[in-house]
Parts: structure tokens; sequence; C-alpha cells
């Protein structure tokens, strides 16, 4: 996965900016990781924005996750596709997609990270949510900082080396404690597209995220 997971952009729209703009913003600004998610979408429409993404973030050299869909990820060939609690097991989109492709999870506690390493396991988790937000349905639990640190001290402690990405209502000035807790990456969406100027913003993000590792 190199290291593009670190800075995650799960697209989003509002009455400025599309699914495309958003992604294109969040590239142009530094991610090189987009997630399209877009619920509720005629299949018809999820696919032709499929294809215009992938084409977008080849031209970024960014890696393109596919939300819930397995079968439109082998379709376009997509990098790889992120699966929730409800979605297709693991062991069933490994089948589908093959070695190589990268594989997602959706969790929101220890325990569900636990469920996940008995049998194959994710390339990634994506836990969240932080705190409340909009732009995704059904809400789990909020974890909150002390969340993450349990979470991540009790995945030292059990050698679970699989990287975790935070989500779900993070801004800018959580991301430096979120990262002393050790998570891996920090995935962003809505707090991106509501900002003056995405681009910007998405790049004093990843410019946090820069200095951190180093």
């Amino acid at each position: 996965m190199k290291s593009n997971y670190r800075l995650q952009f799960i697209t989003h729209y509002n009455d400025r900016y599309s699914y495309i703009d958003s992604a294109r913003l969040a590239l142009k600004g530094g991610c090189r990781w987009i997630q399209l998610r877009m619920k509720g979408a005629e299949q018809a429409l999820l696919e032709t924005t499929a294809h215009e993404l992938k084409s977008l973030c080849r031209m970024y050299g960014a890696t393109l996750i596919i939300d819930d869909d397995v079968h439109l990820a082998k379709r376009i060939g997509a990098d790889g596709v992120h699966l929730g609690k409800e979605d297709m097991p693991i062991e069933d989109a490994r089948r589908i997609l093959g070695n190589g492709v990268i594989i997602g999870a959706t969790v929101n506690s220890f325990d569900d990270i636990l469920r996940h390493i008995h049998g194959i396991c994710p390339d990634y988790f994506g836990c969240g949510p932080y705190r409340f937000t909009t732009t995704k349905e059904r809400l789990a639990p909020t974890i909150g900082i002390e969340g993450y640190r349990s979470i991540m001290c009790d995945m030292r402690s059990a050698n679970i080396a699989i990287p975790l990405v935070a989500i779900g209502g993070i801004r800018k000035d959580d991301i430096p404690a979120l990262l002393q807790c050790g998570v891996d990456g920090i995935a962003l969406s809505g707090s991106i597209l509501s900002s003056d100027n995405p681009s910007t913003e998405m790049g004093d993000i990843a410019n946090i995220i820069f200095d951190f590792e180093h």
C-alpha cells in the first residue's frame, strides 16, 4: 500500500462540489488515496463516476478504493475495496479480487479487530467514528481520543500490526493528538469540503502528517 494510506479522502459532495470535484480538490492538495463512496447512487452513475475517478487517480499516481462494491472494483480495475461491517466477508472478497488488491475493513472497537484476525485479514482497518459526523448514515458509537489510545495499546499488546486509519468527523486540529495516539493514518471527508479552500486545507493536513513522520 506504500504510504498512501496515511492520508485518505472519502468522496463527498455539497452545494459547491460534486463527488469528482471533491476528489480532484483532495488530489490537488496532496492526498494520494481516494475512496469512492456514493451511498444510494444508481449503479450506472456509480460506475461512470468510478471510471472517471480511476483516470483522475492515475494522473496523480493515487490509490483508488471503491466503497462496498467488490464486483465494481474488479470490473474497473480499482486498487482495492473497503468493506463495512454488513458488506461481503473478507474471505469472499479476496477470492473474487485475488491477491495484490487492497481490502480494508471497518471497525469500531478492539473486539471488532480481534474478529478479523482469525481468518483472512484485511490490509488495513478504518476505525471510527472519532466524533459525530453527518457524512455517514447509521453511525456507530463515537470513539474519541481516549478510545483510539486504548485500541492502539491493545493492538500493540496483541502484536497486531495491521495499519489502523482513524475516520469520522476529524478536523485538522484533531490530527496531531490522533497521530500521537499511534494511529497509522487519517481519513477525511466533509471537513475538507466545508473549508474555505479545500485544496489548501488538504495540503496543510498532508504537511502535518509528513512533519509527524519525520
